[in-house]
């Protein structure tokens, strides 16, 4: 009999949960660090996400979870009990399970209400007929159950997605009991799912006399192979924040046309075999646009301000006039890309989306307009709902829950009417995504073409805005009154809250994971590679009840089995690599099965280093992709320097004394050094340029098969992108790409970048 989960269906065994296990030795991370001797463990705290400004919050008191309650929790995946990254055993306390069950829909204030909610839950699952959807892998049988009244024989079937059929499955042994309900004694089935089924979205049919049900059937590959050659042979390639790299093209910001020529430059002159991009997903369409790329409205659609006007095919069509004005709109904010001024998403996107607007209203030939109708045609409602949002914050403002009333749910009447009178409107912003859509097209395939083995790799953030695209579209399936978040470390004693709406597991489940699946594949389509921001997300999430602080929340558990089977589906078909952000208070089973399932994970330098000694690149894990600094770093060159120390002693973030913190630093620095020198690496009297070139030939040393360069440490860039732990306090995700003097870098001045090849020299390039 196949094991169930709450809500689905899956078919491996689940490993034992954190909450029940002693918490292995922490690992640092960009969710906390154990290095109390590194002082570049305090840097790497959860991404700091801007968040709206929040009234003032309450702890809940502690109050013990009785048992009703906790046989509730424990239900839906709720944790009453947790071990922290020092490995103290926290219990949460009641009032904090209450509000997150209720965020569940679950009433949870009483001993009573707990045995209710827990009896309809139990109950629902007899209800059902066949679960919402069953996951499993290839090559591996797999058991599902029917449910049907009592003695009543069942028939079933799988239809492929290809329109094939596979007829009467084979029926097991089931002696579980019969569950009397009103409608009757209902009995419960056991049918065999073949190990040799195509992988693919099946539907699982079921059928007797009187009833009739299906569901969908997810087969995935047991493993998601990395590409033999980067078997023989590491891969590097260059990590940019897309819009920090202008070039004399750019508006203001770094653009597709750019990360097309980066790709075509860096594989064919320098044998790159990536690009790694920040999240391209979108941002508000209306100023102010949110800063952080890992804060977006929506994570399957595009941010269309990276769009290059003059790429637009129909752009070629425009009249003179047309023409005069994109060049003056354009002249407009050209300046910036020369500028080493903070960056202006607000000033770029007004003027972009001015001109855009005039070459959507260009006719287009009959076969472009063919190709559009495919796109809409094959991104469907979701695309819809998108640009119908788009066009009511123009109408309405950012914050939908501050819309009218009628407005608020997103298949309404009054939304029906709103798409009718706005048609034209909703059509721009769904066209924008169509030409974000080809133009990406054209990166994957110029960096092919320039010799890439992998091409351009893609960033997916860990959650949404909650008041953006998908938080309004996908409400049935995201959890409402809750946000996402970390507990409380070393470095952030009371937690972080990152602002960010979870998916709802049971109602995901219930949608059969396609809001997850529809997000994979647009991201996906154009890629090479995925890094999956906090991998964590995929097995638990730390969720805060609306009102409390970061600190006052628990872990709610995923099916994670069902998550990565269908990542690992999805990239097979898009013939790309998985790269998980793993680093942190994640347990080493958790790693385990993503390398067994063929995801890389992340490997940072800085964090290769514990209690005081370094550990040997030799033994770095070999499914890893590695860097010297990440984006919540400081660029290599300001992090030797100390730079990370004077912001956050200026900033009033260091966690203890800023003696204590120099003094750290310089026993780190001192023990890199010394082992770079012993492998014959570095000269001692080397300055800092030479430490980060010999740094890098490091991390080539290592058995890790992909190398990162941060594109900030190829021109001796020292203003980090991001400062975690601040909001408004410094500019994150506003720095533009800079020399180490503080003048701008332009891509065209990056190709003479002598620091750049040596560095590319160092990984092996």
């Amino acid at each position: 009999m196949a094991r169930t989960t709450p809500r689905s269906v899956v078919t491996t065994q689940t490993a034992t949960e954190v909450e029940s296990t002693p918490a292995p030795v922490p690992m640092a991370s960009a969710e906390g660090s154990e290095h109390s001797d590194s002082a570049a463990a305090a840097l790497l705290a959860p991404v700091q996400h801007e968040s709206e400004p929040a009234p003032a919050l309450v702890a809940p008191p502690y109050l013990e979870v009785g048992p009703e309650l906790g046989r509730l929790a424990h239900a839906f995946g709720v944790a009453t009990e947790y071990w922290d990254q020092a490995g103290r055993l926290q219990r949460v306390s009641a009032v904090t399970v209450q509000a997150v069950l209720a965020s569940f829909g679950v009433d949870a204030a009483t001993p009573e209400a707990c045995e209710q909610a827990l009896a309809d839950k139990r109950l629902e699952h007899w209800h059902r007929m066949l679960p919402p959807v069953f996951v499993m892998r290839q090559h591996t049988e797999a058991v599902t159950w029917v449910h049907v009244q009592h003695g009543e024989p069942v028939r079933m079937w799988i239809e492929l997605e290809d329109g094939g059929y596979r007829h009467d499955l084979t029926q097991v042994e089931n002696w579980t009991p019969p569950q009397y309900l009103d409608s009757g004694p209902v009995g419960e089935a056991s049918f065999r799912l073949p190990g040799d089924l195509p992988l693919g979205w099946h539907t699982l049919h079921a059928e007797t006399h009187t009833a009739r049900a299906e569901c969908p059937l997810v087969v995935a590959p047991t493993r998601l192979e990395l590409p033999e050659s980067f078997h023989h042979q590491t891969g590097w390639g260059l990590a940019v924040q897309l819009y920090s790299m202008r070039s004399a093209r750019s508006w203001g910001l770094g653009d597709f046309g750019d990360l097309a020529d980066l790709a075509a430059w860096s594989g064919n002159d320098l044998g790159a075999d990536f690009v790694q991009v920040n999240p391209l997903h979108a941002a508000e369409p209306t100023a102010p646009m949110a800063p952080s790329p890992y804060l977006p409205v929506t994570r399957r659609f595009f941010n269309p301000i990276y769009i290059r006007v003059e790429d637009v095919p129909e752009f070629a069509y425009l009249d003179a006039a047309d023409i005069h004005t994109l060049r003056e709109l354009g002249a407009a904010v050209r300046p910036a890309n020369t500028s080493a001024d903070l960056l202006d998403r607000d000033a770029t996107w007004a003027a972009k989306k001015a001109a855009l607007e005039v070459v959507w209203r260009v006719s287009r030939s009959p076969g472009r307009q063919a190709q559009y109708r495919a796109f809409l045609n094959a991104e469907g409602q979701g695309l819809i709902d998108f640009g119908t949002w788009c066009a009511l914050v123009e109408e309405y403002g950012q914050v939908f829950t501050d819309w009218p009333a009628e407005y608020q749910k997103p298949h309404s009447p009054a939304i029906t009417k709103f798409h009718a009178e706005h048609e034209a409107r909703i059509d721009f912003y769904c066209w924008l995504q169509w030409v974000a859509d080809q133009q990406l097209a054209e990166c994957q395939h110029t960096a092919r073409q320039a010799g890439m083995r992998l091409g351009i790799l893609h960033d997916l953030a860990v959650g949404v805005h909650p008041t953006g695209a998908d938080a309004w579209a996908l409400q049935d399936v995201l959890a409402g009154g809750v946000t996402v978040g970390a507990p409380p470390d070393v470095y952030n004693q009371m937690g972080q809250n990152w602002s960010q709406p979870p998916w709802r597991p049971d109602t995901l489940a219930e949608a059969g994971f396609v809001p997850y699946r529809d997000m994979l594949r647009t991201v996906l389509r154009n890629a090479g590679a995925l890094r999956l921001d906090h991998v964590l997300g995929l097995f638990r999430l730390w969720w805060i009840p609306k009102g409390m602080p970061a600190y006052a929340g628990t872990f709610v558990k995923f099916d994670h089995e069902a998550l990565v089977n269908i990542l690992v589906l999805e990239a097979h078909r898009a013939g790309a690599v998985l790269i998980g952000e793993d680093l942190g208070t994640v347990e080493e089973w958790v790693q385990q099965l993503l390398g067994d399932r063929g995801i890389l994970g992340t490997t940072i330098l800085w964090f290769e280093r514990s209690n005081g000694w370094i550990r040997p690149v030799e033994n770095w894990r070999w499914g890893s992709m590695v860097s010297v600094t990440v984006h919540d770093l400081p660029p290599s060159a300001a992090y030797l320097a100390g730079e990370h120390i004077k912001v956050r002693a200026d900033l009033g973030l260091l966690a203890g004394g800023e003696e204590a913190e120099w003094a750290a630093f310089e026993s780190e620095l001192a023990d890199w050094r010394a082992d770079l020198t012993q492998r014959g690496l570095l000269r001692p009297d080397a300055g800092i340029a030479d430490l980060v070139v010999a740094l890098h030939r490091l991390v080539a040393r290592s058995p890790c098969r992909l190398v990162s360069i941060a594109l900030p440490d190829t021109v001796g860039d020292v203003r980090p992108q991001n400062q975690p732990g601040t909001d408004q306090e410094y500019p994150n995700w506003r720095i533009p790409l800079c020399d180490g003097e503080g003048n701008a870098v332009t891509l065209e001045e990056l190709v003479g970048s002598d620091l750049l090849r040596r560095l590319v020299a160092a990984v092996g390039g």
